[in-house]
């Protein structure tokens, strides 16, 4: 933790905010509104309307959850602090995967729309270019990513007025007759069939919505609710209304084989080729900036996973700007890895995104009910009921099953993928294991190089035992044993360390239950292999206390652990600098 410097980077206003998620959640109308009329014809504006029927659940759901729990990691961050560090670096992993695919898949297919307009230079080493520009960029910190991303999504909003107005009046002038041809043309199935399938594939123009809980640290206070209320009215309005558009100016028949560059082709079609000139630059930049939006949300979630030691320390290092270079640069070389192991290709790396994006959606939703059912006396500025939050759960997993239902082979690119990564994080978890098992390793296979061995065995055991002296540290009222026992069993379930301070802070005149230090006593012999240290502290217990002993104790406050508190505590969690809940 000595290499963590402390800095105070600006923290974001609405615009900036909603713009960082908004350049990905407004690039999807790129693609998933021609994906959708595919699938569904006539009828992808209602299907697209259903989607965003299912983003207004997750806009409620995201609300209570980031809200009662706001600190950086999404659906990491939740889980973490209502079940097991297991089970949330499943969801990060996921996560991770996720902001993977977006960055590769954002600058390919960026590069396919530049080349289509500026035909002489390679797409693969375009893509690496961007890549490598927008790792320099997210380095030199989030305030200096915001103004390009702020640039980025006004332009962006603009063109795409700029072709709705167009295909408006190419409307007004030849009238409806398009439209009334496309409306009475036979759809392939049943209508119900056809707008599951369209829903389904367009649940994809979500992405980029659960990037905000992602670096909610790095947002004023009352930001984030605004910035899911924008993405929601953008998702709202924009693609149904495209779609709708689209199918009033074109023969559905033409749509298919436009996918890649459809907004382009209605540009072609109502404004010529001025207009799809416009739309392919513009399309260039903004799916640039949901790479920015990738490298802006990974930072957020793995600086967290870090904290929390999933990940080495040494990744922690900051610079003068507040940003985490070597975390920024480990996801730039994995993104350049599967860029090389697809070869640019975009059918696998949309297998990868599909599913790993969903499952996260999913995961967010499960936490919100475990946070209902687990924290339920923990302050949260809103309130999901829970038929909301099942019925966003319930349109995820429909969307899941569809995708795989018409991608079955997304689902074998996508374990290819998960299986490694879920391995190496699970490694991480279980370090310690993995030391004491190396340890033997050394003994058994270094026993004739005596050098060799004493090495190893020297360095194994060093590193073991700094794991091991970290303390951790459980703020308790001092009245329930019972629940303090729980406390220990998640210490030595969860995290790697032999100490562990119980720590009880006392008002003036308050006193402490005598039989809690003779039941502490009995609690510190039935766990011989972890050190409790129970300590008493005057005074009153909130940030200004933790914040004490963590320089005091050089204990780091995401290593602090309390109960859920109840409506009457004085302070918001994310005052506490971190502190996590684990019971």
């Amino acid at each position: 933790m000595s290499d963590q410097s402390i800095s105070h980077p600006k923290k974001l206003k609405q615009l900036a905010a909603t713009a960082i998620c908004g350049n990905d959640i407004t690039s999807s109308c790129l693609y998933v509104s021609a994906l959708c009329i595919v699938y569904a014809g006539q009828y992808a504006f209602i299907a697209l309307i259903i989607v965003g029927l299912v983003l207004f659940f997750f806009r409620k759901i995201y609300g209570e959850a980031v809200g009662a729990l706001p600190l950086n990691g999404g659906a990491y961050n939740i889980l973490l602090n209502t079940t097991s560090k297991g089970n949330a670096s499943l969801a990060a992993c996921l996560t991770i995967l996720s902001y993977m695919a977006t960055a590769v898949l954002s600058a390919s297919e960026a590069m396919h729309y530049l080349h289509s307009v500026f035909p002489f230079f390679p797409v693969i080493i375009a893509t690496m270019v961007i890549l490598t520009i927008f790792l320099l960029l997210t380095i030199s910190g989030i305030s200096e990513s915001a103004t390009v991303s702020i640039i980025i999504f006004i332009i962006h909003l603009s063109v795409l007025a700029l072709l709705i107005g167009s295909a408006i009046y190419f409307v007004m002038v030849n009238g409806l007759d398009i439209a009334n041809i496309n409306f009475h043309s036979p759809i392939k199935g049943s209508i119900s069939n056809a707008i599951f399938l369209g829903f389904s594939t367009a649940m994809l123009g979500i992405t980029g919505f659960e990037t905000s809980a992602n670096f909610i640290e790095e947002q004023q206070p009352g930001v984030f609710p605004k910035t899911l209320r924008n993405m929601w009215i953008l998702v709202m309005i924009i693609n149904p209304v495209i779609a709708l558009l689209a199918v009033s100016i074109m023969p559905l028949a033409e749509v298919p084989g436009h996918e890649a560059a459809f907004l382009s082709f209605m540009g072609r079609q109502t404004g010529g080729s001025w207009l799809a000139t416009v739309v392919s630059l513009d399309a260039a930049l903004v799916l640039s900036g949901a790479v920015l939006t990738a490298f802006i949300g990974v930072s957020g979630l793995m600086k967290r996973m870090t904290l929390d030691r999933v990940f080495p320390q040494a990744l922690l290092k900051e610079n003068k700007k507040g940003s985490s270079p070597r975390i920024l640069i480990v996801f730039y070389i994995l993104c350049f890895s599967i860029l090389f192991i697809t070869a640019g290709e975009l059918a696998p790396l949309a297998g990868v995104y599909t599913i790993s994006f969903l499952s996260v959606m999913a995961f967010f939703g499960f936490g919100n009910l475990l946070l209902k059912i687990k924290r339920a006396r923990l302050p949260r500025p809103e309130y999901a009921p829970p038929i909301v939050v099942l019925l966003g759960i319930l349109g995820i997993l429909i969307a899941l099953y569809g995708n795989v239902k018409l991608h079955p082979d997304y689902l074998i690119v996508f374990l290819q993928y998960f299986i490694p990564a879920i391995l190496i994080i699970y490694m991480f978890l279980k370090r310690k294991v993995v030391i004491h098992y190396l340890l033997l390793y050394a003994n058994s296979i270094f026993d004739k190089i005596q050098k060799a061995s004493v090495f190893s065995r020297f360095h194994l055991t060093k590193e073991m035992r700094k794991l091991n002296r970290q303390p951790f540290v459980y703020f308790t009222k001092g009245d329930n044993i019972a629940i303090l026992n729980k406390v220990i069993q998640y210490v030595q379930e969860n995290e790697i360390t032999q100490k562990l301070k119980i720590v009880t802070v006392l008002q003036k005149e308050q006193k402490l239950n005598k039989t809690f230090e003779r039941d502490f006593q009995t609690l510190d012999r039935a766990y011989p292999d972890i050190k409790l240290e129970y300590i008493q502290i005057p005074g009153v217990f909130g940030p200004e206390i933790i914040n004490k002993l963590s320089q005091e104790w050089n204990i780091p406050q995401n290593f602090m652990f309390i109960g859920s508190p109840s409506d009457h505590f004085p302070h918001r969690l994310a005052d506490l600098g971190g502190v996590r809940l684990i019971i």
